[in-house]
Parts: structure tokens; sequence; C-alpha cells
């Protein structure tokens, strides 16, 4: 089963959306679909996803961003000269 989505989007969103389908051989809506079904393929498999929400941080961008602050504190973890 599929379902229509008209979406209104701005022309900063649409226009590498329309450059990059064209270049890919695919149209816009099917380009967008897939990056749609990808994002959405993300979310419902993230293992954090669980956990947003319970811990106090100051840091602002963490629901967007765990994996790169996850990845940067590995790197200090594991790469003894990572802080110096």
């Amino acid at each position: 089963m599929s379902h229509k989505l008209i979406l209104d989007v701005p022309n900063e969103v649409y226009d590498p959306l329309a450059d990059t389908a064209k270049r890919s051989g695919a149209t816009p809506e099917e380009l967008a679909v897939a990056w749609l079904a990808a994002a959405s393929r993300q979310a419902a498999t993230d293992p954090v996803e669980q956990f947003i929400g319970a811990i106090p941080s100051r840091t602002g961008d963490w629901t967007d961003q765990h994996d790169k602050y996850l990845g940067a504190a590995l790197t200090r973890t594991n790469d003894p000269n990572a802080g110096s």
C-alpha cells in the first residue's frame, strides 16, 4: 500500500533535491521518497533513541548530533594522544 503525501518545500530544499535527482537519473519525488525511507529506517533503528531525554545535558544539539559526540568520546578514549 502507498499513500500520497503533498509537501510544500522552499527553494533551498527543492533545488538541491532536484539537482541531485537529475544527476542520479531519478525524479525529485523518487529521490525524496528514498531519502524519507532511509531517514525513517535510521530513526527506527537508532540504538540511542530510547535514551534521548533521559540524561540531563548542557549540550543543546545532543539529539541531532549524538553520533558525532559518541564518536568523539570513543576517539578520546581509544587514542591516548587525542586529548593533548
